[in-house]
């Protein structure tokens, strides 16, 4: 009797499965665009600049900045499981490892060709507001968050070892349309308490020095509820004032879904002597860490922007009406890894 049960669920298993693997993909939707990056794009609209400098043991190869806080040793011992240490020596650089889409539409994926996911509703429906270069009215958009790590997609320069969170693949982390406290302020509100102690004069004043020293290309880390001239991290919800300029909007919702990221021990630390051996879990965002390029509707090819840099500086103008008003972005994340031999 247990194995005639035994065999008829892995049939009824096998025929799900079966029917699963046969249903068609979804469609493109005429009202989601198509970002294309899975095309020449891929290669063209790229800041391959950014990727420098490549430091090996010391020496940089190619110009570009280190952010403030990363690793200045040049040879590093890491141990084993066993206790056993292996000495090494230090490879940093920048890294291209996350895509994040922000959209109006629910379910819309400009990543996956324009498609519509089969999740979401119409009460998830965002808008970039309407208010003109003031905060009279509110924005909303749903973010997707995905693994892109584009240096082993493309086989280029890269060490297994230094692969802080296995991400080999493309890949789905995070729909917003699933996440309750990013459509409700004040869930997010529970879910983040110390946002009760951040809303004061004080703290709000202290954001100012952040957006000069973001604006100059280095974030004050300390600073964590800060986003710069984009406005504050708290609380991490979807919902923010408009400011009129869509690329600020958008830099804010994704700033605001990597700082939760970090709360809830789904992003990792990658810079600085501390994560020479591995990844630590860094519950709070260290903003010099990270940089941001647009890649769609109007890609940064040149240069990418630190997280509270103004729009002024990098792309104000890097919306367009209707369609490209949904945005996606290039995460970099500097990377600090020691090579063992």
């Amino acid at each position: 009797m247990g194995q005639a049960t035994s065999t008829r669920c892995f049939s009824a298993l096998l025929a799900v499965l079966l029917v699963l693997w046969l249903r068609p993909l979804p469609a493109a939707d005429p009202g989601c665009p198509d970002a294309e990056l899975f095309s020449e794009k891929l290669i063209t609209d790229i800041c391959w600049a950014c990727v420098f400098p490549i430091r090996i043991a010391g020496a940089s190869l190619g110009g570009g900045e280190r952010p403030d806080g990363a690793s200045d040793q040049v040879v590093c011992v890491c141990t084993d499981g066993l206790g056993v240490p292996h000495p090494g020596f230090v490879v940093s650089m920048w890294e291209p490892v996350r895509i994040v889409e922000l959209t109006r539409a629910p379910a819309c994926s400009p990543a996956l060709g324009g498609i519509r996911l089969p999740l979401g509703s119409r009460r998830l429906l965002g808008t970039a507001g309407k208010a003109e270069w003031d905060a009279s009215d509110i924005g909303f958009y749903n973010y997707h968050w995905y693994a892109f790590p584009l240096l082993v997609l493309l086989d280029l320069f890269y060490e297994d070892e230094c692969n802080a969170d296995g991400m080999l693949d493309f890949d789905i982390l995070y729909l917003s349309e699933l996440d309750p406290t990013w459509n409700n302020g004040e869930l997010a509100f529970f879910t983040n308490p110390e946002a009760a102690w951040l809303a004061n004069p004080v703290a709000l004043a202290a954001c100012l020095s952040d957006a000069a020293a973001a604006s100059a290309g280095e974030p004050i880390d300390s600073l964590f509820w800060c986003a710069g001239t984009w406005g504050l991290l708290y609380p991490f919800s979807g919902a923010a004032p408009n400011y009129g300029a869509r690329p600020s909007e958008t830099s804010l919702a994704a700033a605001r879904a990597l700082a939760a990221l970090h709360r809830r021990g789904l992003a990792r630390r990658t810079m600085g002597d501390a994560a020479l051996c591995g990844a630590p879990i860094e519950p709070f965002l260290y903003k010099s860490q990270y940089r941001l390029s647009m890649f769609y509707p109007l890609p940064e090819t040149q240069s990418n922007h630190v997280i509270g840099e103004s729009v002024f500086r990098w792309g104000a103008h890097r919306s367009l009406p209707g369609p490209g008003e949904d945005h996606l972005y290039l995460l970099w994340r500097w990377n600090d890894c020691c090579v063992t031999f």
